[in-house]
């Protein structure tokens, strides 16, 4: 195993370590994880109240679309609250606590440690997304399941969370205070989110302004549409974002 795997399998269980023992990793899962779950229950029961009345429609909407997809975006929703909770202290909690020059020191490479932390936090969002996924699929016994939309619909789910992820740790890296970086974080997603808005209120749904934003390509992932398009763009933003922090990192490595 090469000095750079280890290294960031050094960091990254180091920082996996610290998610488990922090009290806000658990409140925020259990929090989540609860409301997501009476959510769930309820898109269950109006389900199955309609389901005599889809019957009689040979095309109608099925499980996947009335109940699984439905929980995922509502999942969506949260990540845009729970990342920049997540990420705040990855990098500016030790700034902050002044044991960055101490991290430093170790002579791990800036890119490494940014990877590490940032793989730490993905794994920790991943576990989140299938907690929440296997509760519609403890029904796959007995229910229809469309298994390519709710594949398509938790790639995209999984690349958002990793994208929120690594614009998380780029704004922890350049904040002085996890406070603040959270607030950057969330205000940063948010405003890639919904970068279009005004362009799709004046009737435009084509150009760079439209590609730009993250809703362009999460959604057609939610409708169970996969295309190289929708890939590069996370791609992209997860590559600038990581590339950021580890800048900034190094940065702090030659100023002392």
């Amino acid at each position: 195993m090469s000095a750079a795997l280890v290294n960031t399998w050094a960091v990254t269980r180091l920082e996996w370590r610290r998610l488990l023992v922090r009290p806000l990793a658990w409140v925020v899962a259990a929090l989540t994880l609860a409301w997501l779950a009476w959510n769930f229950t309820l898109m269950l029961g109006s389900f199955l109240t309609g389901q005599i009345q889809r019957a009689a429609l040979p095309d109608g909407p099925g499980f996947t679309d009335l109940v699984a997809i439905p929980l995922l975006g509502q999942l969506a929703q949260l990540a845009f609250l729970v990342v920049p909770l997540l990420t705040m202290s990855v990098l500016a909690g030790e700034r902050r606590n002044g044991t960055l020059p101490l991290l430093l020191a170790t002579g791990v490479p800036a890119a490494q440690i940014v990877l590490g932390k940032y793989l730490a936090v993905l794994g920790w969002l991943l576990l989140w997304l299938a907690l929440i996924l296997a509760m519609p699929l403890t029904l796959s016994p007995a229910t229809h399941f469309d298994w390519g939309k709710l594949a398509a619909a938790s790639l995209g789910l999984a690349l958002m969370l990793a994208a929120l992820a690594a614009l998380g740790v780029a704004c922890s890296a350049f904040a002085s205070h996890p406070a603040i970086a959270a607030a950057a974080a969330l205000i940063i997603a948010l405003g890639l989110w919904s970068v279009n808005l005004g362009a799709q209120m004046a009737g435009v749904n084509g150009g760079a302004i439209n590609w730009l934003a993250m809703s362009t390509h999460e959604q057609p992932l939610l409708r169970g549409l996969v295309s190289t398009t929708d890939l590069t763009w996370f791609a992209l933003v997860i590559t600038l974002t990581l590339t950021l922090a580890t800048r900034r990192l190094s940065a702090d490595r030659e100023g002392g």
